[in-house]
């Protein structure tokens, strides 16, 4: 239930970090705010569902492969990883 819970809340903070990014874009172009964002968000939350569905052949996820699936998608890392790179 934890895992599960830990997906769900960084799907959401994923949706809203792409949406505000798209903001800026859409006002530029000229498109409808809301569109601009639920087009990013929803692009952002299906890449990562994706990669979650693909590692979970075998029905279960590990930490490592929920980490893998999230990083890259909108993802700030922290600076220790930074350091180890």
């Amino acid at each position: 239930m934890a895992k599960l819970q830990n997906i769900l809340f960084r799907i959401g903070a994923l949706f809203g970090s792409s949406a505000l990014a798209a903001i800026a874009g859409g006002a530029l172009i000229g498109v409808e705010l809301w569109k601009s964002a639920a087009l990013a968000g929803l692009m952002a939350c299906a890449q990562v569902i994706e990669k979650l569905l693909r590692f979970s052949v075998d029905g279960s996820l590990t930490k490592e492969e929920i980490e893998q699936a999230f990083a890259g998608a909108g993802s700030v890392k922290k600076k220790d990883e930074e350091a180890a790179e």
